[in-house]
């Protein structure tokens, strides 16, 4: 793994490599995603804009493991920048792999958000510099329109790098070190924790806050900064955004007195620290945990009118019934997005608009613990197949890996070639197998029996030789 110094500082976020590709991902894990779509009446697909969302998924040891759902806003430029920053300061942070203390490693997993923020604004001082110097170039106290007419390549490119410092992201992630699960979250990405009670019932968790006005505490936190709720109100938006927490979006951080609503505030009202939740213990009671970014859910409750706590219940209920029916990870979160996506797409095409005629990025993360996935497909890997009178296959015997119970950390299943285990807990070695013959897998009497009937018959299709 890379240090801090290695990391490509130059690269630009517009490029597709990140260095986060090149972690280990957890192999528990799996990630569907879908892009936006504005509906139209011929059903031909319309995206209103590039894919914001992005996602990591990775395993550095047996005891630690990290997860993220960065929703961007504005441009993914910021939703990239702190999935690669946070992963950073969390993985390469060797004090933070050495705290067993709940309480520092939530202090660390604040002070990374912090840290991603700083190093992200002084990122843009180029951009802010500008912005500055175009600023200057217009007439104070002059009207927005007036500006125009007499500065329009200015005012032009003013609004152009004003869109661009207002992007940002809201971000979720799930640390998982020693058998603890710690979430941090800002914006309105949600962790969804579920788990078994005494009775063997599922019951969901969220462990994630909803930084929105529907938020009572956050409202209590912009009024306490001076914001009157007639003004905050006004709308349902802060600014140019939803959120009253994210990463990132200068416009309503350092700028934020050029909004009407936001200008009474004593400091800046937007704030990038998050909210932890952890440590949870990861016994055989914890399931498996959903990162999911606010599309998913929204598009939901759009579709069906459902309410806050249904809504979480109901994506719960699709992935316990995908869990049934899929083979992997990745196909069960797959498949609960496109299940999302289609119940929206039929509701709007229905005539019943509980929303607007679109729908946006949608991403969920699945972590699975102990549940269990009956339809695994194992196989061996790149098996040498003769046919003789009897089928002989060079290559170890199949069998179902099953999941292990420990949710600290990974359960890699190895083909190993050198030394495997079976689940009755028969050692096989490739001296054992060398040039041994196996009860085969297929009867062929039947089918040659047939093959010969066929010939006397005159039957056999043409072309074919036996």
């Amino acid at each position: 793994m890379p240090t801090r110094a290695e990391l490509p500082r130059s690269m630009g976020y517009e490029e597709q490599y990140s260095w986060t590709d090149d972690l280990p991902v957890c192999k528990q894990s799996g990630v569907g995603y879908s892009t936006n779509q504005i509906y139209r009446e011929d059903g031909h697909r319309r995206e209103e804009h590039p894919f914001e969302d992005t996602s990591f998924h990775c395993r550095v040891d047996d005891n630690t493991c990290l997860y993220g759902v960065f929703d961007g806003h504005n441009g993914v430029k910021t939703a990239k920048f702190a999935l690669e920053s946070l992963a950073s300061e969390i993985l390469l942070d060797t004090k933070l792999g050495k705290k067993t203390n709940d309480d520092e490693i939530r202090e660390a997993l604040v002070q990374a958000f912090v840290a991603v923020e700083k190093s992200y604004l002084e990122s843009i001082d180029d951009r802010l510099a500008e912005r500055t110097s175009l600023i200057y170039e217009i007439p104070e106290g002059i009207k927005p329109y007036e500006a125009y007419k007499s500065h329009p390549h200015v005012v032009e490119k003013l609004n152009s790098l004003n869109y661009e410092l207002s992007c940002g992201t809201s971000a979720v992630i799930a640390y998982v070190t020693n058998g603890l699960l710690f979430v941090a979250n800002v914006g309105d990405s949600r962790a969804l924790l579920c788990k078994t009670d005494e009775n063997g019932v599922l019951r969901v968790i969220q462990l994630s806050v909803d930084h929105d006005l529907s938020n009572e505490d956050e409202l209590l936190r912009l009024y306490n900064l001076g914001l009157r709720f007639d003004n905050v109100f006004k709308g349902s938006r802060l600014g140019n955004q939803k959120n009253t927490r994210c990463l990132g979006n200068y416009l309503v951080k350092g700028a934020y007195k050029e909004f009407e609503e936001l200008a009474a505030a004593t400091s800046e009202p937007i704030t990038a620290e998050p909210e932890i939740h952890g440590g949870i213990k990861l016994d055989s009671s914890c399931r498996f945990l959903l990162l999911m970014s606010y599309g998913l859910y929204k598009s939901l409750e759009e579709a069906t009118g459902i309410d806050h706590d249904q809504v979480n219940k109901r994506i719960a209920e699709m992935v316990v019934k995908e869990f049934r029916v899929q083979s992997t990870l990745v196909g069960v979160a797959q498949a609960v997005v496109d299940k999302v996506v289609r119940i929206h797409h039929d509701m709007y095409m229905s005539g019943e608009e509980r929303g607007q005629g679109s729908r946006d990025d949608m991403t969920l993360l699945l972590r699975n613990f102990n549940f269990p996935l009956p339809n695994a497909l194992s196989s061996p890997s790149s098996p040498i197949v003769r046919f003789d009178s009897h089928p002989t296959v060079s290559e170890l015997p199949m069998w179902a890996g099953t999941q292990s119970d420990k949710s600290e950390g990974d359960t890699t299943v190895t083909n190993s070639t050198e030394n495997t285990t079976s689940s009755s807990g028969e050692s096989y070695t490739a001296e054992k197998k060398a040039n041994e013959k196996i009860t085969p897998y297929v009867d062929f009497t039947e089918y040659y029996k047939n093959v010969e009937l066929a010939k006397l018959e005159g039957t056999l299709p043409e072309g074919i030789e036996f």
